[in-house]
């Protein structure tokens, strides 16, 4: 059962889900963007520059921590994401360097 935030256990996590969540582009670019930071990295989510409404930028994140690809932590009046690489790692190894060695394509302007 996910905790009252939303993030499923790693036990919990289904690559169905995941997969959707990255079927995604402009998720895609969000976890894409994650791989690539330092871990442990938290990135608020209006710094992905992502060119949708708030509403749908909220949307996109709820999608990808309930998909167990971030966790989502409250800093203030910020909301902060950051990739769960750990628990990514143990349940579908080699999925974070695949994206690593495919990162989103640069958007058209």
């Amino acid at each position: 059962m996910p905790d009252p935030e939303g993030h499923p256990s790693c036990e919990e996590m289904e690559l169905r889900a995941v997969m959707h969540a990255l079927s995604d582009r402009l998720r895609y670019e969000v976890i894409s963007a994650l791989v690539r930071e330092p871990e442990g990295t938290e990135r608020h989510c209006s710094s992905f520059g992502l060119p949708v409404t708030k509403s749908t930028r909220s949307h996109h994140f709820r999608i990808l921590r309930e998909a167990g690809l971030i966790r989502q932590v409250d800093r203030g009046n910020s909301r902060m994401a950051q990739l769960r690489k750990a628990d990514l790692d143990a349940r579908f190894p080699g999925l974070l360097e695949l994206i690593r060695k495919n990162p989103a394509p640069p958007r058209a302007h």
